[in-house]
């Protein structure tokens, strides 16, 4: 019979590698007459038998030429395998172009309107049973190829042996190649339109990926973990204790020899240890897989898979889920800003611009020398949406912190004159990254309206954590850049010049409740010449460290949410090195122990008192006793909630004590201490006041009454009213 054969131009495009449409003319292709050609291209046999099960007859291909080419007429293909043969070498195989496809049409469409929230679900690569045999499917996005293979050591890292299928609407490719499963080491081969093939490509949707410095993708099944905790994390984030322990994983402890710790070993470490400091978040620095160590994780390639440096997608989860049953939060930082250009990743990903901005003045980043995102493409946009939902689906994470929001939100940030093309109305704001934040935030609130997204944003763009319907970006939470810039240049001034500083320390109060803030002291604080915490204090060493605990105590009262990286919990003196752990050994110096034991009270006060944490991002929450006295360098001011104690804080920023210091109070009565930082217990002095103070009704400070009190030098005081006490005594009076 003729017309059965393949066209010798179709031939030499599948040897040749370059066919757009493999599977038109690979595999079972039935004919008008009811038998069936197949046909299979297997380099590296001499031969090629087609094996059925049972004692049905094996029929062998005809080879079409030494390449490698075989093909057979048959009446009935059902149900069969493939024998090749080399010299004394066999090996048999199931054909994976007798697989019809995986993805439906509602998948292409809703990748192409940009609003698929389950896309890791479809793309990637997914084991599973289809057409009754179990092996791994995969799918990629790139709609400019030519070709796309998948390749590995199963196939020798051959692009030839499994070119994919095109869903043209959509330009994904897609294979089920079976008998595959998890573990298997992979990457994509792309041609590109101009004849290029590209350099081997790592899965965009990758759920795990190779140690560095190999750069493959590996499958891995995150569809399965078992979660025995439910999160802590609070139905009102804004009203609820926010005390965040930012993390390195890689720096904060290291095993024998400085290797990495695991997820596991982390959760044996890290969780107790925050947990015991009073935390109620861990923020973990970018775990998702990056090429680079330097770029701390800020430069990643993998959105969907955990650090191998750690160990396993299953570790992580294990770790979130040890995380939750210790009472932590975790929060991740999440990097939709930029992403390297390392030839393995998403630059140039089918040929060409895809992922990043065709522009450069909109798709590179001078500072990074990174690409940036092409926000305004429905697919990419989808893309990084969906890398948000996997971590908070598949891994159960509390909240995002979503790096580098100004850099999103400014055509011309860090650009010069020339270096920017402004809108059509003169304007710089980046009107297509605008829109993805709110879509992000809007869909990570509608999926999962307990999670907590936190902008890094280091401008003054109005309504960052302000509701989407109210013209805000939809943010939970944003960082509080100008306070930690602010205090920390009071702070690292002479406590004799703190006078002319005054208002570094109150100005944040002005605009305090114009977002919902978290205050931070971050990594980007102690690296790069900044010196540590500790090491911005001025005068010797025990005014050092009695000005970082009066700087916490001042902190930890201000209003809104509180974020402190590693190591300042017990005053690391130098400065975050990425490629070592802390100075663990500095927790056998009694200061350092003390620094240590004022976080941790410090954690427990602003749990357990609600008018240090309820009111954060609210007005009403906040009021001046003691605004203006920068003579003395002291600051007094009551932190209050609905239906709670008030508190009353005094904060002495001079090595001189201020006794018989009057202080306006919203009651008379009895004001119980509740913290002193020169307590003896944190290496302080031991002056204070006793155990508490009492309030006269004698106005002051704009209040009914008012009490004498001593602070310490360099030190902060809280104190709590007591109304059933003072009833008590009123009723015996």
């Amino acid at each position: 019979m003729t017309g059965w054969r393949a066209e010798a131009t179709d031939v030499a495009a599948i040897v040749g590698a370059y066919h757009a449409d493999p599977f038109a003319v690979l595999g079972p292709h039935g004919l008008p007459d009811g038998t069936c050609a197949i046909r299979a291209f297997v380099p590296d046999a001499d031969r090629l038998i087609l094996l059925r099960d049972g004692d049905l007859p094996k029929f062998d291909f005809v080879r079409r030429e030494e390449s490698g080419f075989f093909e057979l007429l048959l009446d009935t293909p059902s149900g069969y395998r493939l024998r090749a043969e080399r010299g004394g070498d066999a090996w048999e195989f199931r054909d994976p172009f007798a697989f019809g496809p995986i993805l439906g049409a509602m998948d292409e469409h809703l990748l192409l309107e940009g609003t698929h929230r389950r896309l890791y679900d479809h793309l990637g690569a997914h084991p599973r049973r289809h057409q009754g045999v179990d092996g791994v499917n995969f799918a990629v996005w790139a709609p400019n190829a030519t070709r796309v293979s998948v390749v590995g050591d199963f196939n020798r890292w051959d692009g030839r042996r499994h070119p994919m299928r095109k869903r043209v609407d959509s330009g994904i490719w897609e294979i089920f190649l079976p008998d595959l499963g998890e573990g298997l080491v992979y990457k994509y081969e792309i041609l590109a339109r101009d004849g290029r093939v590209l350099p081997l490509k790592a899965d965009p949707f990758g759920f795990a990926a190779e140690m560095r410095p190999s750069t493959a993708s590996v499958v891995a099944r995150t569809d399965r973990f078992r979660f025995a905790s439910a999160s802590p994390s609070a139905a009102e984030p804004r009203r609820a204790p926010m005390a965040t322990y930012e993390v390195h994983l890689g720096s904060w402890r290291r095993g024998a020899n400085g290797r990495y710790l695991s997820y596991d070993e982390l959760a044996d470490t890290l969780i107790p240890y925050a947990a015991d400091l009073g935390f109620t978040h861990l923020e973990l620095l970018p775990v998702s897989e990056h090429p680079l160590d330097a770029s701390w994780g800020y430069q990643p390639i993998g959105l969907f898979a955990p650090s191998a440096r750690f160990g396993d997608p299953a570790g992580f989860a294990r770790f979130v889920d040890r995380a939750h049953a210790a009472g932590l939060s975790v929060i991740l930082d999440w990097v939709p800003a930029h992403f390297p250009t390392d030839p393995h990743g998403l630059a140039d990903f089918d040929g060409g611009p895809l992922y990043e901005h065709a522009d450069p003045k909109r798709g590179f980043h001078p500072d990074w020398n990174t690409a940036i995102y092409d926000y305004g493409r429905r697919e990419v946009a989808n893309f990084l949406i969906a890398s948000a939902l996997y971590w908070l689906d598949r891994f159960r994470i509390d909240g995002l912190r979503v790096d580098a929001v100004a850099s999103m939100l400014y055509l011309d940030y860090s650009r010069g004159p020339g270096g920017w093309t402004a809108n059509a109305d003169g304007s710089n704001d980046n009107r297509d990254a605008v829109a993805f934040l709110k879509q992000f935030n809007r869909t990570v609130c509608d999926a999962y309206p307990g999670a907590v997204a936190i902008a890094e944003e280091s401008t003054a763009w109005q309504g960052v954590s302000h509701p989407i319907e109210d013209g805000g970006l939809g943010f939970g939470f944003k960082w509080n850049m100008g306070w930690m810039h602010d205090t920390l240049d009071y702070m690292a001034a002479d406590p004799v010049h703190r006078r002319w500083h005054h208002d570094k320390m109150t100005f944040g109060i002005v605009y305090a409740f114009s977002e919902n803030f978290v205050l931070p002291l971050s990594h980007d604080e102690v690296v790069h010449g900044k010196r540590t915490i500790l090491g911005r204090m001025p005068g010797d060493a025990g005014s050092q460290f009695a000005n970082l605990r009066a700087y916490y105590a001042f902190m930890w009262a201000q209003p809104g949410k509180k974020l402190l990286f590693m190591g300042q919990e017990f005053g690391q003196r130098r400065e975050w090195n990425a490629d070592t752990e802390l100075d663990w050994d500095l927790l056998d110096q009694a200061p350092h122990r003390g620094v240590a034991s004022v976080i941790r009270d410090l954690n427990r006060l602003y749990r357990t008192q609600p008018a240090l944490h309820a009111r954060d991002c609210e007005a009403d929450g906040f009021r001046w006793i003691v605004a203006d006295d920068r003579e003395q360098s002291v600051f007094a001011w009551l932190r209050l909630a609905p239906g709670s104690a008030p508190v009353a804080i005094v904060v002495n920023f001079t090595p001189v004590p201020r006794t018989g210091y009057r202080i306006g109070l919203p009651s008379a009565g009895r004001w119980r201490e509740i913290l002193n930082t020169d307590s003896t217990d944190y290496g302080g002095g031991g002056r204070g006041n006793l155990g508490g103070i009492d309030a006269d009704p004698v106005p002051s400070h704009g209040f009914p009454a008012s009490a004498v009190v001593t602070v310490p030098p360099l030190a902060a005081v809280y104190f709590v009213y007591e109304p059933t006490k003072n009833a008590q005594a009123q009723e015996q009076n």
